[in-house]
C-alpha cells in the first residue's frame, strides 16, 4: 500500500472479459463505472475500495492477463442501474499500461504468488493485491517503480477486507 499525503491506497485486481469491456475501452472511454459485479465476496471486496486506490486490470478468456494499471475515482457507491443497494460500482480512470503483459501462467509459476486469492478462488472477479504481490507484478511487467513514480508515494500498510470479484 501507499501512502499520498494522508491517503493510503490499497491495491486490487480487477477481472474483465476483454470482449465485453478492455484495457483498450478504459483508455478510450477515459474513466468507466466498473460495475456487473454480483459475487457477495467480491461485493465485500469492492465497499472496502477507496478512491485513490490501485487496480491491475486483468484480461480474462484467452489473454488471461493483467495488463494495465487504473485507479480508483470513487469510493464506492450503489448500482444506479440495480434496486439492490448491496451491489455496489467504482469509478475508474486509466493509469498506464504495463510495460509486458503478466500472464496467469507467470503468475502460476512464481512462488512469489504461493495462497493469493487469485490462484485460490479464480472465479473471483475482484481480488485484493498485497503490497508485495503487487511490486512483483510490476517486477514481472518489467517496471517495478512505474506506479510508485507516478503516485509520488511511499509504502504503508493499510487493513483491507480479503477477496473480491469484478466485472467479468
Amino acid at each position: 500500500m501507499l501512502s499520498s499525503g494522508d491517503t493510503i491506497v490499497a491495491y486490487w485486481l480487477l477481472k474483465t472479459e476483454p470482449d465485453c469491456y478492455s484495457w483498450d475501452d478504459l483508455v478510450r472511454d477515459k474513466s468507466a463505472t466498473w460495475d456487473g459485479v454480483t459475487n457477495a465476496v467480491a461485493l465485500k471486496h469492492m465497499r472496502a475500495m477507496k478512491k485513490g486506490d490501485l487496480a491491475f486490470v486483468y484480461h480474462t478468456g484467452e489473454q488471461r492477463a493483467a495488463v494495465g494499471i487504473a485507479e480508483v475515482r470513487s469510493d464506492p457507491y450503489p448500482d444506479p442501474k440495480e434496486d439492490d443497494d448491496r451491489i455496489v460500482v467504482v469509478d475508474l480512470r486509466p493509469k498506464n499500461r504495463l510495460p509486458n503483459p503478466v500472464t496467469l501462467a507467470d503468475i502460476k509459476a512464481d512462488p512469489a504468488f504461493e495462497g493469493w486469492e487469485l490462484l485460490r478462488i479464480g472465479r473471483l472477479g475482484v481480488v485484493p493485491v498485497p503490497e508485495a504481490m503487487w511490486g512483483r507484478i510490476m517486477e514481472l511487467a518489467g517496471d517495478e517503480s512505474k506506479a510508485e513514480a507516478k503516485s509520488g508515494a511511499k509504502a504503508l500498510p493499510r487493513s483491507r477486507p480479503k477477496a473480491k470479484e469484478g466485472k467479468a
